[in-house]
């Protein structure tokens, strides 16, 4: 665990560092304005998705997998979907179905995919593959849900995160490998000097979900199944508020 949690945060760290060496500086496709207004770095989410991806492949393989697609998803829509004012599954969905396929519609494809497929290698029993796979998928949208002032999903990981650290095997590395790159990154992250975006959001949420499908049985997976998914419900809703008023 605590191998976990280090090795997360120092790679974090090491991985941000190295992208900001070698990108050109004020680089446009680098940097965001955020909620401010203030121009922000954006090293700090693949890096943490990256270091996420290592730590938790080093406790389970699969679980490794599931975060660093979900972590590439969450960079696609980053980079591709910059600019796009669409919000939620709705909108991307809407679009689908008009034959455009948006850089939305891939991340929710991509990483319910992924989590869907790693459930299914964590879990034995059907149904409790598929509530595996809900959870993983649904993780990483919430954490990239709260994404929306600085500090709020890297600090919404460590919070969720801790009590997985008190589990014994898998779910408490799986656990630590997001609490270390989601430490590493939030002093930058509160500072408003750097955003996660979808990448290290998606990244970490996925991890926490890994650890929660890692240490639950059957009651478990029902009870945070059902969390995601209501979480999901209300964030599309508030989407749609969203988007009707502007």
């Amino acid at each position: 665990m605590i191998v976990s949690l280090g090795g997360s945060a120092l790679l974090t760290r090491a991985v941000t560092a190295l992208l900001r060496s070698t990108t050109p500086a004020g680089h446009p496709h680098w940097h965001r304005a955020n909620h401010a207004g203030r121009a922000v770095e954006l090293y700090a989410g693949p890096a943490a998705a990256v270091a996420t991806a290592l730590a938790a492949g080093r406790v389970r393989p699969v679980a490794g997998v599931a975060v660093a697609v979900a972590g590439a998803c969450g960079a696609y829509d980053d980079f591709a979907g910059a600019g796009d004012p669409r919000r939620g599954f709705r909108a991307h969905l809407s679009a689908l179905r008009d034959g455009e396929v948006t850089s939305g519609a891939v991340k929710l494809f991509g990483i319910s995919a992924a989590g869907l497929l790693a459930g299914a290698l964590m879990k034995e029993r059907v149904a409790d593959k598929v509530l595996a796979g809900v959870v993983i998928a649904g993780a990483a949208h919430l954490v990239n849900l709260v994404d929306v002032r600085p500090g709020r999903a890297a600090g919404a990981v460590l919070a969720l995160g801790a009590p997985g650290l008190l589990r014994k095997g898998a779910g408490a590395g799986l656990a630590a490998a997001a609490m270390g790159a989601a430490g590493a990154v939030l002093p930058d992250d509160l500072g408003e000097r750097a955003m996660i975006g979808d990448a290290g959001a998606h990244a970490l949420g996925a991890a926490l979900g890994a650890a929660v499908v890692a240490g639950s049985g059957r009651a478990g997976l029902v009870a945070h199944a059902a969390a995601v998914v209501a979480a999901a419900v209300c964030g599309e809703r508030v989407s749609a508020l969203a988007g009707a008023r502007g």
